[in-house]
């Protein structure tokens, strides 16, 4: 499976990103799908993660209310929509699919990774 994220940028503190993550090479509908981050110096950090079906989602207490991921299986797609952005927020975002296929927060379960989108925000 191969991934490749998309859409990170520049915005203002308040501002809104929308990233996407295409996949490629594997059967999309069968795999979870997650988004972690990571800023300079830091750990990679669980961001959030939908199952295969999207019916279920999961998120960092840091990004609940403010961000939302959804997936189009008819675009092999997944999307972070992100709101009211913080200077916090900034970090390079890779999305990732699990082989297993079972949603899960632990970046150590996740077999397959994006190359990352850079998002800065500025206060």
């Amino acid at each position: 499976v191969q991934l490749q994220a998309s859409g990170g940028g520049l915005v203002q503190a308040g501002g809104s990103l929308r990233l996407s993550c295409a996949a490629s090479g594997g059967t999309f509908s069968n795999y979870a799908m997650g988004w972690f981050r990571q800023a300079p110096g830091k750990e990679r950090n669980f961001v959030t993660a939908i199952s295969w079906s999207g019916r279920s989602t999961y998120y960092a207490d840091s990004v609940k209310g403010r961000f939302t991921i959804s997936r189009d299986s008819a675009k092999n797609t997944v999307y972070l929509q992100m709101n009211s952005l913080k200077p916090e927020d900034t970090a390079v975002y890779y999305c990732a699919a699990p082989d297993s296929g079972v949603v899960t927060r632990n970046k150590d379960d996740y077999d397959y990774w994006g190359q990352g989108t850079q998002v800065t925000v500025s206060s």
